[in-house]
């Protein structure tokens, strides 16, 4: 195979991971997973818990969209327009649910689990920089929020003991595979644009091309060294 389709098919790999973090296909295992704990002895804590955590982090990847989006506020040095919604999602919801499907363990196991959900989150995170809709400072504060509300979620709830049926691993991963080739494009982020303009009045969304222009415009200018006499 030729270097360019070795590059053709990594591009191809990777906006296929990148669907992993859409909230359209993580909210609807999550809120099976979320109905599941809720029946089970001792599992509507750790389902509450999940519940608000995931919410907060909804709610600040939302506001720093929409800070930038319709007031313009980002962070050029770091070229920082709001957290990595995916990243953040992934590393909400993956976990858990890989936890969930796994079933009782031993605490080796659950370990491993959780750990293998991390790393998949991690790799939906990387992939928003690869497919280059993301910056390197976007998916790490994405990702950690994320990985901070899974954490939480985990600390606040004791897991119940469930006894899981055989199919629901294959359940889980034949819906990730279902949703990655047929679901539609997301479409979060035109919700966020919209939102943006409403409550700022803006006619169009702020772009990252326009906090990086107006960066360099507040820089003082440079010093001009004059030749010796």
């Amino acid at each position: 195979m030729t270097q360019a389709g070795l590059l053709g098919g990594a591009a191809w790999w990777w906006a296929q991971i990148t669907r992993l973090g859409e909230a359209e296909i993580l909210l609807p295992a999550m809120a099976l997973a979320l109905l599941w704990l809720v029946r089970q002895p001792g599992g509507r804590p750790l389902a509450g818990a999940w519940l608000l955590a995931t919410s907060v982090a909804v709610g600040i990847t939302t506001a720093s969209k929409v800070a930038f989006l319709g007031y313009g506020i980002g962070w050029a040095p770091l070229d920082f327009t709001g957290f990595s919604g995916h990243a953040m999602f992934a590393a909400a919801v993956m976990p858990l649910l890989l936890r969930l499907a796994a079933g009782p363990r031993s605490a080796s196991g659950r370990a491993r689990v959780l750990l293998l959900g991390y790393l998949l989150a991690l790799a939906v995170a990387v992939s928003r920089v690869k497919v280059g809709v993301h910056s390197v400072s976007e998916v790490v504060a994405g990702f950690g929020l994320g990985a901070a509300a899974s954490a939480i979620a985990l600390r606040a709830g004791r897991w119940p003991a469930l006894q899981l049926a055989r199919w629901m691993p294959l359940a889980l991963l034949a819906w990730a595979v279902v949703a990655v080739v047929g679901a539609p494009a997301s479409r979060t982020h035109d919700a966020v644009i919209r939102l943006s303009l409403a409550l700022s009045g803006q006619p169009t969304a702020y772009q990252r091309w326009q906090m990086h222009r107006d960066h360099q415009q507040r820089l003082p200018p440079p010093a001009v060294s004059l030749p010796p006499r």
